[in-house]
Order: structure tokens, then sequence, then C-alpha cells
């Protein structure tokens, strides 16, 4: 079984930059995206960024410019580097691996980290 731990969030002011990290219990080589997303209070998980075992990168356009997704694969970790942050990106962050094979697409998901912007 995959664990991914998220850590990073916390309370910022608008403004403010905070980096989040995903630490995965095994090489992030074996899937073929990583990726994070967001949850708000009364809304549905959305996707902030994603990055592929190649490299490339996408990004909800939200962020675009704000955000970050990069990837230690020395580390097994994966990041999301947040400047310029708003009241609006007040969520739960999500860290997702996901395999694309026999059987199927099989995602796995970290238990999230509470960001919040506020002043």
């Amino acid at each position: 079984q995959v664990q991914l731990v998220e850590s990073g969030g916390g309370l910022v002011q608008p403004g403010g930059s905070l980096r989040l990290s995903c630490a995965a219990s095994r090489s992030i080589f074996t899937f073929n995206t990583m990726g994070w997303y967001r949850q708000a209070p009364g809304q549905e998980r959305e996707l902030v960024a994603t990055i592929s075992s190649g490299g490339g990168t996408n990004y909800a356009d939200s962020v675009k410019g704000r955000f970050t997704i990069s990837r230690d694969n020395a580390k097994n970790t994966v990041y999301l580097q947040m400047n310029s942050l708003k009241p609006e990106d007040t969520a739960v962050y999500y860290c997702n691996a996901q395999s694309r094979g026999w059987p199927g697409v099989v995602d796995y998901w970290g238990q999230g980290t509470q960001v919040t912007i506020s002043s």
C-alpha cells in the first residue's frame, strides 16, 4: 500500500507564500503522474497542479503564475510552492499519485493539509 504524507500547510496572510510537501512511501518514478488537489468547504475537490514522470506540468487557470509544482526523485517527494496567496486559495490540499496500466487507473491520496489565507 502506498502512503502519501503531506506537510507544510498553515495560516498565512494574503500575498504570502507556503510550500507544501508530499512524501511518498515508494519511488515516485512508479507513478505516471503526481499532483495536488484542493477542496474548499462545500465545494468539490479540484485539480491544482500535476507533474508527470517526465517532468511535464499542468496547472489550474486560477493558480497559473502563482503556484509551482516540482519533484525531487531522490527524496520521493513532490512540492507545491504557492506564492501571492489569496483568500480563495483556502482549502484542504491533497496529494495525489496516479498509476495508469493494468488493471486500470489507480489513484492514491494523502490525508490532506489545511491551508488558510486570512488577515
